[in-house]
């Protein structure tokens, strides 16, 4: 699956395959889709927090400095299948080309294109 989003006035390829875990995994060392899980949870969390949420449940509900640099390595791998040449060798240096990278306006699309891939075309057999 391939989706190009708009991300920081540039058009920017993401890609989501069997191989994104993989990929993750050895650029990363860790599991993609625990992170995914945790990042979803994180997210929706702070995504949902009422307008009149008190200070305490803002803080409670921010996403952590893990949560962001998981999504950045996520949107990183996911750039990286898309056009290697383009995202580089590695994250920091591909985040620096951005003046700015918002998780609240990215990670609905990428997460869209990780569940769409995740989807299974096979039929379940009856028993």
């Amino acid at each position: 699956m391939k989706k190009v989003i708009k991300v920081d006035d540039r058009e920017i390829g993401f890609k989501a395959t069997a191989l994104t875990l993989r990929l993750y995994r050895h650029f990363f060392g860790r599991d993609m889709i625990s992170d995914m899980v945790k990042l979803k949870k994180a997210y929706r969390k702070a995504a949902e927090l009422p307008e009149d949420a008190t200070e305490e449940e803002q803080q409670e509900a921010q996403l952590s400095a893990l949560d962001l640099e998981i999504f950045e390595n996520v949107a990183w791998v996911m750039a990286w299948q898309y056009d290697k040449e383009a995202a580089g060798e590695e994250p920091d240096k591909w985040l620096d080309e951005f003046k700015t990278f918002s998780i609240y306006e990215i990670f609905p699309d990428i997460l869209t294109l990780w569940e769409l891939n995740q989807k299974t075309t096979a039929k379940p057999k009856k028993k």
